[in-house]
């Protein structure tokens, strides 16, 4: 009797630990991995927010590994995404507008892998583009952002301390997470005129063309240096690059000209890049490091989901960064007008586009 009670007591305390191990199965061997954009994981921009995101997530949850791969050129998309499967990633987020098509194939073909895009739908809208609403997947996640909100509040901000009453704004390329950050911009900067009864003038984004000024890419330093000396010269005195890293050309020239300041983006520049925060006025901040660690611990607990997330002022998946150093430049007043516009932009009462 006594060795079945013991043979009894072994098999419960071997269930416990059977059952032990199935409640932490979904984190344990989880391997989260980012399919970066070009610009490099180092831009101080949005690459460097989505691997900052992806390691937080590992510190917070000791089981899960975490690892990236940045693409040199858009043809490294898909064969970047194809390694990370083939490593065996249980989670894979594409980071960039222009992975869409290589993350829904690859979600296609790997049902068993979570997947997500930033700045993208993550819909399946045919070979040509033109179906809508898109094919969605169960396994797919879409990343999205209304940074014209807390653009529209920097381009207020940008026109209220002008000097010369131009202010600028280009972008790394003609896309639409690019685009929706300079159109907030020149749309703040019209509200401002009409709000004060004044005309500064935008370079740089025409609202009505929906066109303006763009590097090409997000590696030319040289040409990004060029177009701020460019704006420079026809005036800017606060300038706006939406173009990551290549932020850093114009913050640069800022400095060494002593004609502009500079709007920063994506991340809190000021943090990220402090070697240009003498001339950084603020930055127009994307939540991309919050939700790629919210993405990664929701598929390491189980719980993640395909449903989308839109961060925008309300829910904080964007903002406008404080003003450090050149506080001073912001008349109390203002400052209070920016911080309102926030509210009323928030409840629909001023429109953003």
């Amino acid at each position: 009797m006594k060795n079945k009670l013991a043979l009894m007591a072994i098999l419960a305390s071997a269930a416990l630990v059977l059952s032990g191990c199935s409640a932490s199965s979904e984190s344990a061997g989880a391997k989260a991995c980012l399919a970066l954009d070009t610009g490099g994981v180092d831009d101080k921009s949005f690459n460097a927010s989505a691997w900052a995101g992806a390691q937080a997530a590992a510190e917070e949850n000791s089981d899960i590994e975490v690892k990236y791969l940045a693409a040199a050129t858009d043809a490294d998309y898909a064969p970047n995404i194809k390694k990370l499967v083939d490593e065996g990633c249980t989670t894979i987020i594409g980071v960039g507008f222009l992975i869409n098509g290589a993350i829904i194939e690859g979600a296609k073909a790997n049902p068993d892998v979570k997947f997500a895009i930033v700045d993208q739908d993550g819909e399946d809208h045919g070979p040509d583009g033109s179906i809508y609403p898109g094919t969605k997947f169960d396994n797919l996640k879409p990343i999205q952002f209304s940074t014209n909100e807390s653009a529209f509040q920097a381009g207020y901000l940008s026109a209220g301390v002008s000097k010369t009453g131009t202010v600028a704004t280009y972008g790394g390329l003609n896309i639409p997470p690019v685009t929706i950050f300079m159109d907030g911009f020149a749309r703040g900067v019209a509200h401002y005129n009409e709000v004060k009864g004044k005309s500064v003038k935008v370079l740089g984004w025409d609202t009505a063309k929906k066109d303006g000024t763009f590097v090409g890419g997000f590696s030319d330093s040289a040409k990004a240096l060029q177009i701020s000396k460019n704006f420079e010269q026809q005036g800017a005195d606060i300038i706006f690059p939406v173009a990551g890293g290549l932020g850093g050309a114009t913050a640069g020239n800022s400095i060494a000209s002593k004609k502009s300041y500079v709007i920063w983006v994506d991340t809190d520049g000021y943090v990220a890049a402090s070697q240009y925060k003498e001339v950084l006025l603020s930055s127009v901040v994307k939540g991309v490091d919050t939700s790629v660690k919210a993405v990664i611990l929701e598929a390491a607990a189980g719980t993640f989901t395909a449903t989308g997330y839109q961060g925008n002022l309300e829910n904080g998946g964007t903002y406008l960064a404080p003003y450090y150093d050149l506080a001073d430049m912001v008349p109390a007043e203002l400052s209070a007008e920016i911080e309102a516009l926030g509210d009323a932009i928030k409840s629909g009462e001023v429109a953003v586009q």
